[in-house]
């Protein structure tokens, strides 16, 4: 699980040169881009949070509710 110091300072990739890029934890096993318009999910694996745009970009689709517990991987 990734600790709360680590979750205050980690941001969205994609957002982060235009916005704050907050993230929120979801199942435990996902990051959540809070901003407007992004909606991108990142994959927590093996306790470590994959960061990758185009990783975010794989769920801008999928609700919260529906992501995969736990992430698939590739």
């Amino acid at each position: 699980m990734v600790s709360k110091k680590l979750l205050e300072i980690l941001r969205c990739p994609s957002c982060v040169q235009q916005s704050q890029g907050i993230l929120e934890m979801a199942h435990d096993t996902w990051l959540v881009c809070q901003e407007d318009g992004c909606g991108r999910k990142y994959p927590i694996r093996d306790d470590i949070p994959v960061m990758l745009i185009n990783e975010g970009d794989k769920w801008v689709q999928t609700t919260v509710e529906e992501l995969p517990v736990p992430p698939l991987g590739d």
